[in-house]
């Protein structure tokens, strides 16, 4: 019983990074524009992480490392859209 609600609060926690990722893209717009790679470095090094996580069995890292993945790519990937839609306007 005690291991769900740890994995229940620990899947919680990663729904939350959606709204904090859109969030973080509102008030960095500039850190954005020119830091992606670092935010795609951020990306990388979550995903790898949460495998890592997954495969030694420690939930702690698992989580950490998912949340900082789906908050660097929920920011980067909404400015992703967002330029790309700029881009067509002014070349119209």
């Amino acid at each position: 019983m005690e291991e769900v609600f740890k994995l229940l609060i620990g899947i919680g926690v990663l729904i939350l990074g959606y709204p904090i990722g859109v969030l973080l893209r509102h008030l960095t717009k500039d850190e954005l524009k020119y830091g992606q790679v670092y935010f795609k470095i951020l990306v990388y090094i979550g995903l790898i992480g949460g495998i890592v996580g997954l495969v030694i069995g420690n939930d702690v890292i698992l989580f950490t490392m998912f949340f900082i993945a789906i908050v660097s790519s929920r920011s980067l990937l909404k400015y992703k859209k967002n330029n790309s839609k700029k881009k067509v306007k002014r070349r119209k």
